[in-house]
């Protein structure tokens, strides 16, 4: 018996050891600021030729490029220098989008929305490089948590900035669209009209269990709970607390959630369970064949018919 006792306790022991090392590991493979070589050749991520050719060579690229952006500094709640990038409409204009980009990305990746908004609609338009991003301070990504209220700063920022009657939209994609969506819990002021998101997580903890058992062949439980622990020691944020899906029940703003049906990095089906619990006004569109985050470009017409009727029915009278 005693012998039984000494082996379960030896083989408990190194499971825990091995978890506590995959909880780091995982930490500083998803979380921690830096390359992710993990996410080359993943076919979860895999477009067409036609959808990678404009995102990496599309004209929005030059038009980005040929804008004079004003750059705008913050020093986020907890210290952190943030980077803001603001282009003013062509003609006088109350109109502000407020873009969100994706994982890994950077605040000019949302010019591939922003050149319609500015170009065509004649908004104002901001983006900003997320906290571990870009040109913006951090050593952590945060999956659009403590991102949510670095927004919040933003908007009211950018309200000051503008004036009173500034009307806003938030428009998100993928980490984006989770960000704007957490940021719709928020006490947010009046200007805040409509949010857009592009395929969407119901929180991170969802997309972690998701894709450590669809990437790694692992099972949840118990790595998410510790990696959630490192996470909350070393970012400030767990992976449980970091929830679009509980924000969504407290929105007062009317959002517009987009998810193309072929998504298999984050599923479909979190857009739907996000739609189905929002509080405030909401329509779902689902694009026909498209993978993450790629349905304005597989069906740009669509996706800014889908988009302006929904702006106006929400306020652009």
């Amino acid at each position: 018996m005693k012998r039984i006792l000494k082996i379960s306790t030896g083989v408990i022991s190194i499971l825990l050891i091995i978890d506590i090392i995959a909880s780091f590991y995982f930490y500083d493979l998803a979380i921690n600021r830096g390359p992710k070589d993990f996410l080359q050749g993943n076919k979860d991520l895999e477009v067409s030729a036609e959808t990678m050719e404009v995102l990496l060579e599309g004209g929005w690229r030059d038009w980005v490029s040929n804008q004079e952006f004003e750059s705008i500094e913050m020093t986020s709640r907890d210290g952190l220098n943030l980077q803001g990038y603001y282009l003013e409409a062509k003609e006088p204009t109350n109109k502000l989008v407020i873009a969100a980009h994706g994982y890994l990305g950077r605040g000019s990746d949302m010019g591939l929305f922003g050149q319609y908004y500015y170009e065509e609609l004649g908004y104002n338009f901001f983006t900003a490089d997320a906290r571990g991003h870009g040109r913006s301070e951090g050593d952590y990504i945060g999956f659009g948590w403590p991102d949510r209220l670095d927004y919040v700063d933003w908007i009211n920022m950018l309200v000051e900035k503008l004036g009173p009657d500034t009307e806003i939209i938030l428009h998100g994609l993928s980490m984006g669209a989770a960000t704007v969506l957490m940021t719709s819990g928020e006490e947010l002021p009046e200007n805040v009209k409509v949010i857009i998101a592009d395929s969407p997580y119901t929180s991170v903890q969802d997309l972690f269990t998701y894709q450590i058992t669809r990437m790694f062949h692992l099972p949840a439980f118990p790595v998410i709970q510790t990696t959630s622990m490192v996470t909350k020691a070393k970012a400030g944020y767990s992976l449980s607390e970091a929830s679009a899906l509980e924000q969504v029940k407290k929105a007062e703003v009317p959002i517009l959630y987009i998810h193309g049906n072929q998504d298999s990095f984050v599923p479909t089906d979190m857009s739907r369970e996000l739609y189905e619990n929002t509080k405030s006004k909401a329509e779902i569109v689902i694009f026909d064949g498209a993978n993450h985050g790629e349905s304005f470009v597989m069906d740009e017409e669509t996706y800014k018919e889908v988009l302006n009727t929904f702006l106006e029915e929400s306020f652009m009278k």
